[in-house]
Parts: structure tokens; sequence; C-alpha cells
């Protein structure tokens, strides 16, 4: 497309809208888009994420967005972290699996007290994020996927006071001994779960 034309990301979190506008943005088949936040385009509530997938949850929030704001292309991810020796939870679950949605403190004890015993090199996880790029047109809707993970381990303590969610309990495989907590937020951009799903989802656009 030449011309001008505007993306809705469903977000409400700045940070996340500069990533994707920086990176989606850069490829010549996005070249004209103009990336807006949902929040920006009216008061709209959130979705009920229903979907037994990352991948299931970020459709149902582009779709909403593009059916709340009525325009022809939306961006949606969804995250969480993956712990093998819990069967994959908390998983789609993450940012409520104490209970209450975003209480990064509860959460976090939660995982220290799921982990407790559980051997160091049975303590493997990731990060996950899927984003999907969804378009309506009069012939119908088109759906890209991006996958990305960021590997690592569950510690046995919490370290570090940047980032969120899990951030202080993730000793990263890329860069041992290391918190993703630890990080600088140019640090983790270049290395996080949906930095890698946003660059896959960049080799599928046409």
């Amino acid at each position: 497309m030449s011309d001008t034309y505007a993306v809705v990301v469903a977000t409400g979190n700045a940070h996340k809208l500069s990533e994707i506008e920086a990176i989606l943005g850069a490829s010549p088949a996005m070249a004209g888009a103009r990336f807006l936040a949902l929040g920006e385009l009216g008061d709209f509530e959130d979705p009920e994420e229903t979907g037994e997938t990352f991948t299931e949850n970020a459709l149902i929030k582009a779709r909403a967005a593009l059916d709340e704001t009525g325009l022809a292309m939306a961006v949606a991810d969804d995250s969480g972290l993956v712990v093998d020796a819990l069967d994959g939870a908390p998983g789609i679950y993450s940012a409520r699996w104490a209970g209450d949605h975003g209480n990064d403190a509860a959460n976090n004890e939660k995982m220290l007290r799921e982990m407790d015993g559980v051997s160091d090199d049975e303590r493997t996880a990731r990060f996950h994020s899927s984003v999907v790029l969804v378009t309506r047109d009069e012939d119908g809707e088109e759906v890209l996927v991006g996958e990305g993970d960021c590997e690592g381990r569950i510690a046995h303590d919490l370290r570090g006071n940047n980032g969120f969610g899990y951030d202080p309990l993730f000793e990263l495989a890329d860069i041992p001994g290391k918190r993703m907590a630890e990080l600088e937020p140019e640090e983790k951009n270049a290395i996080s779960h949906r930095r890698r799903a946003l660059d896959d989802l960049v080799r599928k656009l046409r």
C-alpha cells in the first residue's frame, strides 16, 4: 500500500505500541501504516479471553479491536510464561495465575511455592509470545501469526528491579546468571519473546 492507512494495536501499553510500530513499520509490506493504540480510538471494554492458546487469545483481541473501531487492520499479542515442570503452566493464565489479574507479587510467590524442591536441571522455562495481524476487506479476513520464545529457567529467588511479571524469577539462557529483571529496556527488547514473534511475523509479510 502506498497511501497512509491506520492499524489498530490492541493494547493500552505505550511501550508495546512503540515496539510494534518500530518493528512492523520498518517492513516494506507495511509502508504507510500508522499505528494507533486502541485507547486512542475510544473507551472499549477488554474482550473475554476464552481461547485455549496464546494465538487464540491474540486473535480474540485483534478481532474485537476491528469490530469496535471499524478499521481494516489490527495487531494484537498474547504472551506468558511456560514452565516445563508445571506441564506448561501458568501459560495463558500467567497474569492471573494467583487469582488477581496483574498481581506480580502473588504470582511470583505462587511460582516459588510450586517450584519448591524442583532440581535445577528441571527448572527450564520460556516466555512465549504470539503476535497476530488481522486484515479485513471485501474478500474476507486474512490472519498472519508470528511466534517467539525466550528460553531460560526459574530461579530460586527474586532479583532485579526492572521489568514486570515473572522477570525477577526468570534466568536467561542467552545470558547465563542474569535475570530478565536485571536487563535495561533496550537489552530486553533485543532478545524478548515479543521481539522474536514480531520478527517472525515480519518474515511472513508480503
